[in-house]
């Protein structure tokens, strides 16, 4: 029963003709570079295959000690048998890492040599094979008989165009590794993520999802959930302990965040598919993200909208699942949802949020190019997307609405506290409870409330901080009267911002951003600006977006700090050098720690200070605004969705510690009802960086640098806050080192 040497022999030989055909690959790589082309989806698909080639060195080497042991009978009857069962199950590992990576095949056919194998997997579509038929077809004896073939080996040269599997051996249990090895696994999933998600490829210059949507259907779901699980198991294989400390942190990063998919996913939270800010009646958005500039652009878009009433039925589906397993989102929530969908159910096409972008097309489109797009989308808008969304409308207000939960919170729902708590941990990065979050809210809102009595004092109002407040509200002397000066309002202030930040960074962003208004359907069920990261092939800056709606209810006094929240130094800086980090992998670039995102956001907004900012008092009173309602999130999110408060609760406690306007309080309670906990990571993240501030500048004293902490905190993009303290405490050791 031993595990025929032979056997090793040809496994051997088949890895080294895969050698072979990396290099081949390699090359071909090299080529399409240097003529600026693309190979498939991959981003730096030379660099991925110089891993996997560097892995598959390390298998070869093991076929062929195997071999070698065999061949001198140094091993053991034990030894012969634990070798047997451990190449049988990396053998296997291999075929479901590859059918679950790749795609497939249906069938696995007999009597074909092992990288033929490979390359099948590859191409093929896959329904899921057990395992004990991998093991049966690769210990079949036909197997060997066509051992014959020795050219089959090298027709790995057909494939050379191929990427395949980085980590070709897998075993059981943990083993020790390069940071190459991980590497590729990340690399590996990264391109499972591009596969799955394909408007994500437009980010990086690849336009072959242009005329996709992201698959929603149940099964695809459950199979993408179940891909999931097996990158955790791949990252489990690797022992931390044999990896750098970056590497470390690039398995715990990618680890962490697989983990709260599936436990979001085994939770039901996908179920709760839409809300006001986000779900398939914003889709239309979605063209400010592309290009549009070549008739391509025009084509796969239409394309796009004919495939869109399909994602409408598997929202459908999806919502109609919420409400069988008791997963659905809060009603008053919902009820906002059919006037936005009004706006998409139209009787001349020309009206539709869908039809705007083919009004200003570009002049190298022909004229009678135009006017045939113009068409398709005419009949599109009528013929599919407006009874598409029609039926969408009557589904949401006969047949969800009514089953939607009548509480705001999620803790509501059956087993909604312990949901809740999960998601503090996600947005927060610690393990804080809820309970110590709204503690820290409510400490927090008591110290802010301290700082305005004392601008309130400065400038000699006559009334407590509730008058003062409703003074604010309403005083005609702070608003704009216009849309349009309001937006002139935003850029004037950030104009003022770039020159000021070579005070405290030593290391700036390429790419540059600018200000927008948000799109009229949007704005009003919307809060008061949000960002748009920039395209990663540097097609597309940042975007700073500014709410317009109702000029009357925008202050001037929150202008200054809002526009260094959102651009710079805030998360248009943060994001777009993060995006310029060298040597981070994709998911690294693409981070969305919430924590550190949002963190630094707020954190940005006492850097105003630094810039000359807040000279005017009601400016400065606008800063501890901002500051009090992330406070003021610590206690409202908690006691919405842990301690059970009502919607109005809520809005009465915002509306005595803040004075924001009422709508824009309004909006921002019902942002929190419909994305529970999101909120939290703000005010944590800022204290955080407060915390390794002031302890910087401690145990400095006059050799702290801010432009160098700045540059250091920054400088391995978004991280979570433990990893953030132990990067800034290391940078401060450094720095007294000296």
């Amino acid at each position: 029963d031993e595990l025929p040497r032979e056997r090793l022999g040809i496994a051997a030989q088949a890895v080294a003709a895969s050698e072979g055909a990396l290099d081949i690959t390699i090359e071909y790589v090299k080529e399409r570079e240097a003529f600026g082309q693309k190979v498939g989806q991959f981003q730096n698909t030379r660099f991925k295959l110089a891993d996997v080639k560097t892995q598959v060195a390390v298998n070869r080497a093991f076929y062929e000690q195997c071999a070698n042991k065999y061949a001198t009978d140094e091993l053991t009857t034990e030894e012969a048998a634990m070798l047997k069962l451990a190449s049988c199950e990396m053998q296997c590992d291999v075929a479901d890492q590859c059918l679950q990576l790749f795609g497939g095949a249906t069938a696995i056919p007999p009597n074909i040599p092992f990288p033929v194998f490979m390359s099948m997997l590859v191409f093929r579509p896959f329904t899921a094979a057990p395992r004990k038929s991998c093991a049966n077809w690769w210990l079949d004896p036909s197997w060997v008989a066509n051992k014959a073939d020795s050219n089959s080996f090298m027709r790995m040269n057909v494939i050379s165009r191929l990427v395949l599997p980085a980590f070709f051996v897998l075993n059981t249990g943990t083993t020790l590794a390069s940071d190459e090895s991980l590497e590729a696994v990340i690399s590996n999933h990264w391109d499972w993520v591009l596969e799955q998600y394909p408007e994500y490829r437009r980010e990086y210059g690849d336009m072959s999802g242009n005329q996709s949507w992201t698959d929603l259907s149940a099964d695809v779901l459950e199979r993408r959930n179940e891909d999931t699980k097996a990158f955790i198991d791949d990252l489990d294989r690797i022992d931390p302990a044999s990896l750098s400390e970056t590497a470390q942190l690039n398995q715990r990063m990618l680890k962490t965040s697989l983990q709260e998919e599936v436990e979001s996913y085994e939770s039901g939270l996908h179920l709760i598919a839409i809300n006001m800010r986000s779900g398939p009646q914003h889709r239309y958005t979605m063209v400010e993200r592309l290009p549009m500039a070549t008739e391509t652009d025009y084509v796969d878009w239409l394309a796009r909208l004919e495939n869109l009433p399909a994602q409408l039925a598997q929202y459908q589906s999806l919502l109609q699942a919420g409400v069988d397993r008791e997963r659905t989102q809060a009603r008053i929530i919902i009820e906002r949802v059919p006037n936005q969908l009004d706006a998409l159910i139209v009787d001349n096409p020309g009206d539709s949020p869908f039809w705007g972008v083919f009004e200003t097309m570009p002049a190298s489109i022909s004229p009678e190019s135009a006017a045939e797009l113009k068409s398709s989308a005419r009949a599109i808008i009528a013929d599919q997307l407006t009874p598409a969304y029609a039926e969408f409308k009557r589904f949401i207000e006969e047949e969800y609405l009514p089953k939607t939960r009548a509480r705001p919170g999620i803790g509501t729902l059956p087993g909604g506290k312990a949901v809740y708590a999960m998601l503090a941990r996600h947005f927060t990065t610690t393990d804080m409870t809820p309970e110590e979050i709204h503690n820290i809210g409510l400490s927090e809102v008591a110290r802010i409330r301290g700082e305005m009595e004392e601008v309130i004092e400065e400038v000699g109002f006559d009334g407590d901080i509730n008058a003062f407040n409703d003074f604010l509200r309403t005083d005609p002397q702070f608003y704009y009267k216009t849309a349009e000066e309001l937006l002139e309002g935003y850029q004037s202030v950030s104009k003022r911002l770039d020159p000021e930040l070579v005070k405290l960074f030593g290391k700036l962003p390429r790419m540059p951003y600018g200000v927008r208004p948000i799109a009229p359907e949007l704005a009003p069920d919307t809060t008061t600006a949000f960002y748009m990261r920039p395209a990663l092939d540097g097609s597309r800056p940042g975007w700073y977006y500014v709410n317009l709606y109702k000029p009357e209810v925008r202050p001037k006094y929150e202008m200054e700090v809002l526009s260094v929240h959102e651009s710079v130094p805030g998360h248009h800086l943060q994001i777009a050098l993060a995006q310029e980090v060298e040597g981070l992998p994709e998911f690294r670039r693409n981070s969305s720690v919430t924590a550190f995102i949002e963190g630094w956001g707020l954190y940005s907004e006492r850097l105003g200070y630094d810039m000359g900012l807040y000279k005017d008092p009601y400016s400065r009173y606008g800063q501890l605004i901002y500051d009090m309602w992330r406070a003021v999130r610590l206690v409202v999110d908690t006691g919405i969705h842990y301690f059970g408060w009502s919607r109005q609760e809520a809005i009465d406690y915002f509306k005595d510690n803040a004075a924001k306007t009422e709508a824009d309080i309004i909006n921002e309670i019902d942002r929190y009802i419909g994305w529970p906990g999101q909120a939290l990571a703000y005010k944590i993240g800022q204290l955080k960086m407060l915390e390794l501030r002031a302890k910087a500048e401690d145990e400095l004293g006059d050799r702290f640098d801010i432009r160098a902490f700045h540059d250091e905190l920054l400088g391995a993009g978004a991280i979570p806050l433990d990893a953030l303290e132990n990067r800034m405490n290391q940078w401060i050791v450094a720095e007294k080192a000296k």
